[in-house]
């Protein structure tokens, strides 16, 4: 067994100790969906009393063998009190959680505090997993969620006995990351491990996760066979469609239409449009219309069934194409059948409005319960252009053929166009993926898969909103270190290259997400055509080893107006030769032959315009005839205006075996600017690909521990704002000290702590409008005395009303800074720099980066605002110590990752200095952790 057992003391002292919470008082964000080892689904929660029956049921189930390993004997039956025991605990010192598969339960682990032994940061932890889901990756999953949750009650060590001739539970302890500390006595095991996420745990946490998500995508589009629910005989419905597509495509696994009672059949039954494609769907049959009608034993040939469970073979891929109100019915007929993956193609949930909004949530929560995965609802569907699978479930009337290139598409709507263009520019796809409503499937999962895909080298991505965003940004950062990612964003310009007037935020939102994606090295762009011409450069040309572009051509001014798109877009133009109009097919070669021979040229374009009523095909020859030769560099990115043809022109095709173009091919463009656009977003995703690969490490003299406790105290107590004091003492933990100041009420407090503090000191108003005003009325500076002191505490007091002022040493002058982290709606947590002062705030002159940040993530935020040279000497001012500022970037971000609970930081001003960076007022904002976080165990969602 590779998920086994270990043994939990049944009279355990922490057992006896009072309880925290009540048995159905858990963390709701201790509920989650998780992914096992081979790509299922399975539920996990707390374990509540109304578990009793769940777990004698689990437990007669187990065989005599996990039994032993569980509780060192044969224990049968569970006694009534061991079973209450079980299922009542305190959340606390106590907790356990159970997996859920089709409402049974199917593995269950618990940890017990062991404060009553005199180890009060220490826990015994325990697990077993029912015999026919061993295997699935279950007890390290559940070791994850508990140790998360024991972390979260202030342990820090988890102890366990295992059986000597158990060595497979120690491997999963060991395998997943821990340092382990062994004993042995006699039969047993003693281990200990601390539970502190190290960076070792955290790879195999990822590594685990990444495996995991890439087989469910796996097994969405390498099923061996499919089953069509909604399969109809009528061609102007979407089940005929999809089958009739499937069929078409040449699936190499068997397909099974499925037409039965409310599924597909009646003629006479209202249409209901599909919003893509504009077929029909079928709405309710009467009882009464059912039983007059005769089910047809086939469709388009193939046998038809009534329900999946009818059909004899294994089902791994449902496609569903029946009314919103049905898709809930096939579930159950699809988990005992045992569908992996379900397409559901059919609108009227979250598309619709609010009350599909819930819908679709419930749809969400029964196909994980089921142990499957969703694609949809309102989705377009999947492809796989793999020879060996030639899968094509999806509602568009043509698809590119194969190549290596992966899209994934959110917009249904737009999915049929972006195939038919794709297609249009002959970018052969390896695999398609379009999600509709996205409620289960996303983009990270595509990103997993494609990351170990060999058959996938561009990954294209067309995206509505980030799901996960700080998970996007996470897997994005290792996948593009291998393969290319081009995104589009809709909201920024997607569905056409013109722009309408956005709102200040969707500009921000735009800014926000520009930086973010260029720095997990996403090449993002505006429009669809703009996505296309990036993906025909990397699928068919390598990527530039450096900046030097050699314009090559028989028209000056295409030519110029290619020179300066490619210097607007970071190239250095190392030469534009103009060849004449009437330049032969031999100069044209030589030139480019030159051009790709010449180790001071990184990339090439070629600028055609043909002579009138000339045969043009000279040109292409001429092309392929250099970058062919037997001197040419073949590292060096060719393109061209060959025609005005987008795509792969079949003159500058280099054929591969199945006939299609291979890498090699000569991409045209429409223009020549469009043209040297791309190779300039090539060059820019080159030039991140070159950066260091830093890995991010914790600063030292850290105490997350310490911090965590005292934001859950925090919250406990519903504060919301920490105040100044309580935001200074928070940074302390991570090594970030405040300017020292003093809170004052009197006269005579504030002469007190200006004493205490050591002259000069500043006196301050706390209010928000007094902080920040660039006439600097809310504070008074450079106070030499007592007399000064106590002068300024009392205008300060008259003029703003504040009750409460501040008293805080000087700190060394220098450039005033900001460092704010937020909560974007699209990104998660960002943390943004820029210079302190409304009119940087009003120009919007701040740099954004996701969290966490590497140091190189740091340097370069420090230098993203237009501002940033005030930081480097500008105007002969001395330069400020950046290493100062990039070490504070790196310790906030690692608060706020540590401690999702931490939602805001504001460290504002910062005056950086030649002698360091000297934080003078801050303010933390805390709540409840968010639902789209990548911290902690594994999770969907």
């Amino acid at each position: 067994m590779t998920d086994s057992t270990t043994q939990a003391g049944a009279d355990s002292p922490a057992a006896d100790q009072p309880s925290a919470r009540g048995p159905w008082d858990y963390p709701r964000h201790w509920i989650a969906d998780v992914l096992a080892s081979d790509g299922g689904v399975v539920h996990l929660r707390p374990i509540v009393p109304d578990d009793a029956d769940r777990i004698v049921a689990f437990h007669e189930k187990l065989s005599e063998r996990t039994r032993y390993m569980r509780y060192f004997g044969p224990t049968p039956t569970l006694p009534p009190r061991e079973v209450a025991r079980m299922t009542t605990v305190d959340h606390q010192s106590r907790v356990a959680i159970v997996a859920v598969l089709g409402g049974d339960i199917i593995a269950v682990g618990l940890y017990e505090g062991l404060g009553a032994d005199g180890k009060p940061d220490s826990a015994e932890v325990a697990f077993v997993v029912a015999d026919e889901h061993q295997g699935r990756g279950l007890g390290p999953i559940l070791l994850e969620h508990l140790a998360g949750a024991a972390a979260e009650n202030g342990f820090v060590r988890f102890e366990a006995e295992v059986l000597s001739e158990n060595p497979n539970m120690v491997a999963v302890f060991r395998d997943a990351g821990y340092q382990l500390s062994r004993s042995f006595d006699g039969s047993t095991v003693h281990v200990e491990f601390l539970i502190d996420p190290t960076e070792a745990l955290l790879s195999v946490r990822n590594g685990r996760e990444r495996a995991s998500e890439a087989r469910s995508v796996a097994n969405l589009l390498r099923p061996t066979s499919v089953a069509v629910i909604g399969a109809s005989t009528d061609p102007k419905k979407v089940g005929n469609t999809l089958l009739s597509n499937i069929i078409a495509g040449g699936f190499t696994g068997p397909v099974f239409p499925v037409n039965g009672p409310g599924h597909a059949n009646p003629a006479d039954e209202d249409a209901v449009e599909h919003p893509v494609v504009g077929v029909a769907q079928h709405a309710p049959v009467s009882p009464s219309a059912r039983r007059t009608r005769e089910r047809p034993p086939s469709v388009r040939g193939i046998r038809a069934y009534e329900t999946v469970r009818d059909i004899p073979d294994p089902v791994d891929l449902a496609v569903v194409a029946v009314p919103a109100q049905r898709v809930g019915a096939v579930l159950d007929d699809c988990l005992a059948k045992g569908v992996r993956t379900l397409v559901v193609v059919s609108s009227g949930f979250g598309d619709s409005g609010a009350a599909g909004l819930e819908e679709e949530h419930r749809l969400v929560e029964q196909v994980r319960e089921h142990g499957m995965r969703l694609v949809g609802p309102n989705a377009l569907g999947v492809a796989n252009n793999d020879s060996g699978i030639a899968l094509n479930a999806t509602l568009a009337p043509r698809i590119p053929p194969a190549g290596r290139v992966g899209f994934f598409c959110q917009s249904g709507a737009l999915g049929i166009a972006i195939l038919d263009t794709a297609a249009r520019r002959q970018i052969g796809l390896s695999t398609f993926v379009s999600a509709g409503n996205r409620a289960d499937v996303s983009g990270n999962d595509l990103l997993q898969y494609w990351d170990t895909d060999v058959a996938t080298d561009v990954v294209l991505l067309y995206l509505e909103t980030f799901g996960n965003p700080r998970k996007f940004s996470r897997i994005a950062r290792r996948v593009s270190r291998s393969k290319p990612i081009v995104a589009v964003k809709s909201g920024t310009g997607a569905i056409t290259p013109v722009r309408a007037a956005r709102s200040a935020a969707a500009s921000l939102d735009d800014q926000i997400a520009r930086m973010v994606l260029e720095q997990a090295g996403v090449i993002q762009v505006d429009t669809i055509p703009e996505l296309f011409d990036c993906a025909t450069l990397f699928a068919y040309q390598p990527i530039p080893r450096g900046p030097r572009v050699r314009i090559i051509g028989n028209s000056s001014v295409l030519g110029s107006l290619a020179a300066d798109t490619a210097r607007i877009g970071g190239l250095e133009v190392v030469g534009t030769i103009d060849l004449g109009a009437g330049a032969s097919e031999a100069e044209f070669e030589n030139a480019v032959g030159d051009a790709m021979a010449d180790p001071a040229v990184d990339s090439i374009l070629v600028v055609f315009v043909p002579p009138v009523a000339v045969d043009a095909d000279w040109h292409a020859r001429a092309l392929m005839a250099a970058a062919n030769s037997p001197d040419a560099d073949g590292a060096k990115p060719i393109v061209t205006t060959f025609l005005a043809v987008e795509g792969i022109p079949p003159g500058l095709q280099k054929p591969g075996a199945n006939g299609l173009p291979e890498r090699g091919s000569i991409p045209s463009y429409g223009s020549p600017e469009r043209a040297a656009s791309a190779l300039a977003r090539a060059w820019q995703y080159a030039r991140w690909r070159q950066r260091p690969e830093t890995t991010i490490g914790r600063p030292p003299g850290t105490d997350p521990e310490a911090a965590r406790m005292y934001v859950r105290e925090a919250l406990a107590s519903e504060a919301r704002v920490l105040g100044q004091v309580a935001s200074a003492q928070l940074l302390s933990w991570y090594g970030i000290a405040v300017v020292p100041f003093r809170e004052v009420t009197t006269m005579h407090e504030a002469s007190a702590a200006a004493h205490d503090l050591g002259f000069p000191v500043a006196v301050k108003a706390t209010s928000a409008e007094w902080r920040g005003r660039l006439d600097r009325e809310g504070a008074r500076l450079d106070l030499p005395d007592a007399t000064a002191v106590i002068t300024a505490f009392a205008e300060l007091a008259a003029l703003t009303g504040d009750e409460t002022l501040h008293v805080q040493k000087m700190a060394p002058k220098g450039v005033g800074t900001v460092i704010r982290v937020s909560d974007d709606p699209s990104f998660g947590s960002v943390v943004s720099f820029g210079l302190s002062g409304r009119t940087f705030e009003l120009l919007g002159d701040h740099g954004y980066r996701a969290i966490p940040l590497s140091e190189l993530d740091a340097a370069e935020l420090i230098e993203e605002p237009r501002s940033a040279a005030l930081l480097s000497g500008y105007g002969g001012e001395p330069p400020v110590d950046k290493s100062a500022l990039i070490d504070l970037l790196q310790r906030i971000s690692t608060l706020v990752d540590d401690i999702p609970e931490v939602r805001e930081v504001l460290c504002d001003p910062i005056l950086a200095s030649a002698d360091g960076a000297s934080v003078l007022n801050t303010l933390i904002r805390i709540g409840p952790v968010p639902t789209k976080v990548d911290t902690g165990p594994r999770r969907l969602g």
